[in-house]
């Protein structure tokens, strides 16, 4: 019997993988037909094997794979597959062999191998994302962090596609569990892995959740639950704990900073992620302890007694990130799971064969205020509902898009947020 694959020997599999000659070398033979169809067939072939062809020895990752699959599948997630919410059962291929089947319908034929490269590019992000829920395996999380941020760099640099997916390798594990899982009993065995953490790592969970749960928690209200609360919450029992640890640990954080004295940029990124976080359910989240919340009770008490200790400074720093007309604002975004919005960020790359400079993270902050990004992102935001507006989701009977960027929605949200606050 083979021994069990370590870490350590994935991530040197990925990494040898992502080396540049490599990487070009797989591109080169999946593109030597310079057939665009055959080529996408080709590349297909390979991500569903898990073995990439070369002008030499094949890139073999198919044990690897299979074995890093299996293992986080016993603690129920499903990184590399999708749900099918039609046919009650999870997808037979890939997400990313999903997105490389839609191009065969859709693509336009622009930059065939610009398209190709970042195929190749999105098969590794979500490579990473499934060794993201393995960091705990051999009792060095913040070292095999910091590892997978050295391969995200790489991912993401010169010598590749120069498509980005996301800033840092705790938002891999944001996109490896956001999207329907039938059993939930993950969520919470994670949640405690993720609370005993240290800094960095634990600020960067709390961080990309507290963006992403107000803004899939804002949508759920809106479009899943018709605006029942309670529904909502009864329907959230995974995401609430999450919050919770993720306001608290943001709430130390913001501390920290203010009690160092601490301006700039990161402390206005911790204010608008409270803020957003917040916008979710305020009432509940500062107000006395309800029923609903009680697995939670600890984080959110904790957040709580630290939060009316600082209340009025706070809600003056909210204001700083007020909505305005044509700057981009994170309150103005909605959607179901933040792996959908990534996934329509690399689908329109692909369609346009040109790879977006904006990752996930990008669109989870309106900071710093004047942002180059910002008109960028408001486009590539509105991008993303028109997509989603053309393939919309049937919820509670009606056609719904599972995207939405609506500017005035965001201004409502702030105001109602900071209503309840006081």
């Amino acid at each position: 019997m083979k021994a069990e694959i370590t870490f350590d020997q994935a991530c040197a599999a990925i990494e040898k993988a992502l080396n540049a000659p490599v990487r070009r070398d797989i591109l080169d033979t999946a593109w030597a037909s310079k057939d665009f169809a055959r080529s996408l067939a080709a590349l297909r072939a390979c991500l569903r094997a898990h073995v990439l062809k070369t002008g030499a020895e094949p890139v073999n990752l198919q044990r690897m794979v299979k074995s890093f699959d299996a293992r986080t599948r016993a603690d129920y997630f499903h990184v590399l597959h999708d749900w099918d919410g039609k046919a009650e059962k999870v997808n037979p291929d890939t997400v990313v062999v999903d997105v490389l089947n839609f191009l065969f319908d859709n693509h336009a034929g622009h930059s065939p191998r610009a398209v190709l490269a970042i195929l190749l590019d999105y098969y590794f992000f979500y490579l990473l994302a499934l060794l993201s829920l393995r960091v705990w395996d051999d009792g060095r999380p913040e070292e095999n962090f910091a590892r997978l941020n050295r391969a995200l760099d790489a991912l993401q640099g010169p010598d590749g596609s120069g498509q980005k997916f996301v800033s840092d390798a705790e938002t891999l594990m944001l996109v490896a569990t956001s999207h329907y899982e039938p059993d939930q009993r993950g969520y919470d065995e994670l949640l405690e892995k993720a609370r005993a953490l240290r800094n960095p790592s634990r600020a960067n969970i709390a961080l990309g959740h507290a963006q992403s749960m107000g803004c899939h928690l804002r949508f759920g209200f809106e479009a899943t639950y018709g605006r029942d609360v309670s529904y909502m919450r009864a329907d959230n029992s995974a995401d609430y704990p999450w919050l919770c640890f993720a306001l608290a640990a943001l709430m130390q954080e913001y501390r920290r900073l203010d009690d160092s004295g601490a301006q700039g940029p990161g402390r206005e990124t911790i204010v608008e992620a409270l803020l957003n976080g917040l916008s979710a359910d305020p009432g509940p989240l500062v107000g006395d302890a309800q029923e609903f919340l009680t697995p939670c009770e600890a984080d959110r008490s904790a957040f709580r007694e630290q939060f009316l200790a600082c209340r009025q400074p706070l809600l003056d720093a909210f204001e700083a990130h007020r909505p305005r007309p044509g700057v981009y604002s994170p309150l103005a975004l909605f959607f179901n799971f933040s792996q959908n919005v990534l996934k329509g960020v690399v689908v329109d790359a692909l369609l346009w064969g040109e790879p977006w400079d904006i990752s996930l993270n990008d669109l989870f902050t309106g900071v710093p205020a004047g942002d180059a990004k910002g008109p960028a992102k408001e486009r590539l935001a509105a991008s993303l509902m028109n997509y989603a507006r053309k393939r919309p989701d049937r919820i509670r009977g009606k056609l719904m898009p599972a995207i939405v960027y609506d500017p005035p929605a965001g201004v409502r949200v702030f105001a109602a947020t900071l209503e309840a606050l006081k």
